[in-house]
């Protein structure tokens, strides 16, 4: 898993390993014995490579694609929950792990935002309205 995100994400980005060894204080051989899973770095390098790179230090070494999705690892603080299908009025169940990242309980409200460039988006009714309200108190009270 290591190496291939590795591998992946720093082409992704049009880095050269040397880019990549340049980045973090290391040698180009370092970055090619990592990529090919001769070897592995610390921790702290670890750290470095993720940070460079943009991902979450868990995402660089362990993140796992869904299956038949083709996907890479994704930007820190993105996610890729998976596939939800819309039932006959309109429901959708939401992916357990989205769920928990943000804290959705059953009986809890969700305001559906959209737009016609970018698609839709859900946010938990309580934070929508004080983000409104902070909105408004920032405009004058308008």
């Amino acid at each position: 898993m290591f190496k291939d995100n590795l591998v992946q994400l720093r082409k992704m980005r049009n880095l050269t390993q040397e880019d990549l060894a340049g980045m973090i204080g290391v040698s180009r051989q370092s970055v090619a014995k990592w990529e090919s899973g001769e070897t592995s770095p610390d921790l702290e390098k670890s750290r470095l490579i993720a940070e460079a790179l943009g991902v979450s230090l868990d995402d660089l070494v362990s993140y796992e694609p869904p299956a038949d999705m083709n996907l890479g690892v994704p930007p820190k603080g993105k996610h890729f929950f998976g596939i939800a299908t819309v039932g006959e009025k309109g429901q959708i169940v939401i992916p357990a792990e989205a769920r928990k990242l943000f804290d959705i309980r059953a009986g809890d409200k969700l305001v559906v935002l959209g737009d016609d460039a970018q698609g839709m988006a859900l946010i938990k009714a309580d934070a929508f309205f004080v983000m409104a309200d902070m909105i408004r108190k920032s405009m004058g009270g308008r």
